[in-house]
């Protein structure tokens, strides 16, 4: 039994952390700094770091890959279309992998930047999406185009509802504030909205989050509801929109909310 955890960095990233306690290996994904991972190393002696995962080539996601490999000479696994330091395999669309025991599918989702991937085990329903996919939010269009990014989020939505989002950022009290705004009507927002101001309030992280949950209060994958249309026409005018256009405002409106 896979066990996964989140080792905090910087103000607000996540690396995640997944252990297999028989083989006493462990992986881990998006390690931005080092010394959160090699902390939790030598708190857990005997452990092995077998594998790094990168979806993409941000520095807050890669900056520690030099030190843990040389470190462990774990193998480092990442896009193929971005300079990923010291990548062992280079990784594609529908490219598989095996981790821990456990088999991942590769899904390319461009749009923070043109090279992202997300790792997803369908098994266990495990989706590791790095900047793309945000509880109750996404990320900014660094590289892509919004139809890039309203296609990528539009296939991890596709997702089984019970899929667990485990992203890289704590962004979401920000990005649920903002659904608010979006879908003020919507209860499902409103009570998560209050669940999470509480968790945080208690020092618990909000994450992973649920395909599911982020189909019914993500404003990003809603941008057909005719709740969404509604408020998008009382900010910036009564007009055809299609569901990218629809996207494109929303995201453009996040940028400065």
């Amino acid at each position: 039994m896979i066990k996964i955890d989140a080792l905090p960095a910087f103000s607000d990233n996540y690396i995640w952390l997944l252990q297999d306690p028989e083989q006493r290996r462990c992986a881990v994904v998006d390690p931005g700094d080092a010394a959160p991972v090699e902390a939790w190393l030598t708190a857990n002696p005997g452990w092995q770091l077998s594998d790094i995962l990168i979806t993409h080539h941000h520095f807050d996601h890669v900056g520690g890959i030099e030190q843990l490999k040389a470190s462990s000479g774990a193998r480092v696994l990442g896009p193929a279309n971005e300079k990923i330091p010291r990548r062992d395999l280079a990784l594609g669309e529908s490219d598989r992998v095996t981790v821990l025991g456990h088999d991942f599918q590769v899904i390319e989702v461009p749009g923070h930047t043109l090279g992202h991937i997300a790792y997803h085990q369908a098994d266990q329903h495990w989706l590791f999406c790095g900047d793309t996919l945000f509880a109750g939010g996404c990320g900014r269009l660094f590289e892509g185009t919004p139809q890039q990014m309203h296609a990528s989020l539009s296939r991890l939505a596709a997702l089984p509802e019970q899929t667990q989002v485990y992203c890289t950022h704590e962004y979401t009290l920000s990005n649920l504030r903002f659904a608010t705004t979006v879908e003020p009507l919507n209860t499902q927002i409103a009570q998560r909205l209050e669940q999470v101001s509480q968790w945080r309030a208690a020092g618990q992280i909000s994450l992973p989050s649920s395909i599911g949950l982020e189909r019914a209060t993500n404003p990003f994958l809603r941008s057909a509801q005719a709740a969404v249309s509604t408020t998008l026409a009382a900010r910036d005018g009564i007009k055809e929109r299609s569901n990218i256009e629809a996207f494109a405002a929303l995201r453009a409106w996040k940028d400065s909310f």
